[in-house]
């Protein structure tokens, strides 16, 4: 016998979400924005960096535009 307070599913169709469908997209975004902050630090931290050492820069040149293309893929 259902309860009357408990409220239907309702299919991704109709406009609605249920309850466990929201928690799970926001977890979704604050993981996607937890990922998209580490690359970015990761980015701050390649770009502070100095060298005048010409196979160190190309590393970090390569690596920032590996970072780069990741956060450009996430969008």
């Amino acid at each position: 016998m259902a309860n009357a307070v408990q409220q239907p599913e309702v299919g991704f169709d109709s406009g609605f979400q249920t309850e466990d469908a929201r928690r799970q997209a926001a977890s979704e975004r604050a993981a996607h924005e937890r990922e998209k902050q580490a690359l970015n630090l990761q980015r701050e931290n390649i770009l502070s960096q100095r060298t005048s050492n010409p196979a160190r820069r190309t590393a970090l040149e390569a690596a920032l535009a590996q970072i780069e293309g990741q956060i450009s893929a996430m969008g």
